[in-house]
């Protein structure tokens, strides 16, 4: 072979080479291609919209008060029609200067969600223009935008992430933004601002679409977030949009490792993996991912807090008294919960499995939950009595520690009476200092308390390592020995097993698996019990074989640590959420050329096979109710958590022991496999909503 190396000049151009280092990856390149569907209501010319009475909603008297300009809106549906009158084809082809801006964080399908609504206003009127706004709402204050062109559609067609224009979790909520944010629209003419983002982000959407009113721009909602919290359903139950966009493409490529991660515990068979997924309240993408891995064990927010401790209520009945404390998990129960499986798979010879957490779980730890409530008071509190920031302030976890103190002392009587007392102090200060540290951590932009910083499965796994420590010397964490492997490993070494066996186990003879005895707890005890048996003299050793035995019973309890969130955000869409997100674009437009404010753009049955997708504007007012937010009640959309009695959540619970498979049998796990744009060995929706689907 010649030694003789090519210029780079000419390796750089060589084809094969020019492929390789291409940024642009033949999936990609496939992916810029594709094509989506529209929904039957855009397969005509122009669209209609006919609001109607058939769905209704409870309002809140405060949006009434809030938002009278839009609190009377009613569910519009979306058809089409090739043909059209004089007066509404000179609306709908009017030439129109579009603003949209994505707020919070990333989720697939978001670039398309833009394709959508530029083909769609460039159909009607190639003179439409559409404007992104940069880097979140800080661009539509600060009067950063540019014209979206169709070579950075194209170029950004059914790919993942926001690059296109970026994102940020400014929130318009102030008089000073929403003037500077109506200074910018009036600059750049624009007639109608799409804001895409989750439940806070469409709340702001109903805020600006009220006071934009009578300055004439239209602000339309469109609902995005990983975590799936945004389900809108009318007053007597109608699903009206079962899924927020981004939901499935994320959990798939959570799932994907996390099937991964299970395909490595069942080979090395010495590690828990420990997996932490996004869903800052709501638990949704955990749910998903059990569906599609099988995980041995997977907490659900929402089950947690609904557990009622039966023993403890018993125990509370004899003694005649009323134990609150019965009512929703505590953290030492989860621990004792989560100890309960490890052990008994342990027994099965299972020292090893997945365990799936969600983000948010603390928020449904009652203790927990209270001591965030108060702390979310009492900083929001020092905020808006001082004007200064409470982290900057107190720089440091004692400088905060002091500062609760001093509220202990009722330094700060203005604050309602017992927000923080001796009990809550001395509660929070048996926690440690990480947890503690994180409970401080700083609020994000709209006061909400940030799961994703807190260490949650750290906080969980320390207190369950430590219960495993005390089940071990109590002899009842211990790995199970395979009857077959102890009789063939003693009669390899000349012993007979039943000399030996009977005093070892106190199971023997009877189990695929053999369980050391109780107290038998070190290599002294083991000893000891020969000794006691009459089977080994005083001074005598035991073989070789039977310590190397008693050695694999002694559990090692190994983790490995996992948080999937940012990776799953920044996916490119699965098949699903490209559709789902193309036609929200296409139904955005819609919403804009007949005049609607206020709406959200929705696409009904979601749960169905695509022909029976029927794009829809929701009204955003009616969906707001009041929470508590920065220690202040606050208008907000309503978060949509797991429901317990759904098709999917009884599944999960009713398969949790086959999947916990602490038995000699072997593991249940499921590979999803990768996200594939090309083939059709994917599920065409999430797993949550074909489930929910059936029987409905």
């Amino acid at each position: 072979m010649s030694n003789k190396q090519l210029g780079m000049e000419t390796l750089l151009s060589n084809p094969e080479v020019k492929k390789i280092i291409d940024n642009l990856s033949l999936e990609e390149a496939e992916r810029i291609t594709y094509v989506p569907p529209k929904c039957e209501a855009f397969a005509n010319k122009y669209s209609i919209l006919s609001p109607t009475d058939q769905y209704t909603f409870s309002l809140d008297p405060e949006v009434l008060k809030k938002l009278p300009r839009i609190s009377s809106n009613k569910v519009q549906l979306i058809s089409g029609n090739n043909e059209t009158d004089e007066p509404h084809l000179t609306a709908f082809t009017k030439e129109r200067r579009i603003g949209i801006v994505f707020s919070g964080g990333p989720a697939p399908g978001g670039h398309n969600v833009i394709a959508g609504l530029f083909d769609a206003a460039k159909a009607a009127n190639p003179r439409n223009k559409i404007f992104g706004f940069l880097q979140g709402p800080d661009g539509i204050i600060e009067g950063q935008a540019i014209e979206i062109s169709e070579r950075l559609i194209n170029a950004n067609r059914n790919k993942g992430g926001f690059s296109m224009i970026k994102t940020g979790r400014t929130k318009i909520d102030s008089k000073e933004k929403l003037a500077l944010s109506r200074e910018t629209c009036r600059k750049l003419n624009i007639d109608a601002l799409i804001i895409v983002g989750g439940d806070d982000s469409n709340t702001n959407a109903a805020f600006l679409a009220q006071e934009l009113f009578d300055d004439r721009i239209q602000v339309i909602g469109v609902p995005k977030t990983i975590d799936g919290d945004i389900q809108v359903k009318d007053s007597n139950g109608t699903m009206l949009c079962a899924m927020s966009f981004g939901f499935h493409t994320a959990a798939r490529s959570f799932a994907r490792n996390i099937g991964s991660l299970c395909v490595d515990g069942h080979s090395d068979v010495k590690y828990w993996h420990i997996c932490k997924v996004m869903g800052r309240t709501a638990s949704h993408l955990a749910l998903e991912v059990a569906l599609q891995t099988h995980a041995n064990l997977t907490l659900i927010g929402e089950d947690l807090a609904d557990y009622i401790d039966e023993k403890r209520l018993k125990q509370a009945e004899e003694t005649q008294e009323v134990d609150y404390s019965a009512y929703g998990m505590t953290l030492r129960h989860l621990s004792r919960l989560i100890c309960d499986a490890i052990v008994k798979r342990a027994a099965a010879g299972k020292n090893y499995g997945v365990i799936v957490i969600p983000e948010g779980v603390l928020e449904y730890i009652n203790e927990i939950q209270i001591i965030i409530t108060k702390l979310n008071t009492i900083i929001a509190d020092y905020n808006h009595t001082h004007d200064k920031d409470f982290h900057t302030t107190f720089p440091t976890l004692e400088d905060k520690l002091e500062y609760l103190r001093r509220l202990v002392r009722g330094v700060r009587p203005e604050l309602p009476a017992g927000l923080w007392n001796a009990h809550d102090d001395d509660l929070f200060n048996d926690m440690p200092d990480f947890f503690k540290q994180g409970l401080l951590t700083e609020r994000d932009s709209h006061g909400n308390f940030q799961f994703s910083q807190v260490e949650t499965d750290k906080i969980i796994m320390t207190m369950v390592k430590d219960y495993l420590d005390i089940l071990k010397e109590k002899g009842k964490y211990t790995i199970g020995i395979k009857n077959d492997y102890f009789q063939s490993m003693l009669e390899r070494d000349g012993l007979d097993p039943d000399f030996y066996g009977p005093v070892m186990f106190r199971n023997y003879g009877n189990g695929e698996f053999l369980l050391i005895k109780q107290d038998i707890i070190s290599k002294k005890t083991l000893v000891q019990t020969f000794i006691k048996s009459g089977k080994l003299e005083q001074e005598e050793e035991l073989p070789p074989a039977v310590i190397r035995i008693y050695d694999k019973t002694v559990p090692k309890f190994r983790t490995q640590t996992h948080f999937f969130g940012y990776d799953g955000r920044g996916s490119d869409p699965t098949r699903f959420d490209c559709d789902y997100t193309y036609n929200l674009g296409l139904t955005v437009f819609s919403l804009v050329a007949n005049g609607a404010t206020g709406q959200m753009a929705a696409i009904k049955n979601l749960d169905q096979d695509f022909s029976k997708w029927e794009p829809i504007g929701v009204p955003i007012a009616p969906l707001m109710h009041l929470e508590e937010r920065k220690g202040k009640m606050t208008l907000v959309i309503e978060k949509s958590l797991v429901n317990l009695e759904s098709n999917a959540f009884r599944i999960v619970k009713a398969l949790r022991e086959k999947w916990l498979a602490a038995s000699p049998s072997d593991d249940d796990f499921r590979s999803p496999g990768p996200i594939r744009f090309t083939g059709k060995s994917e599920e065409e929706r999430p797993m949550t909503l074909i489930l929910n689907a059936i029987g409905a």
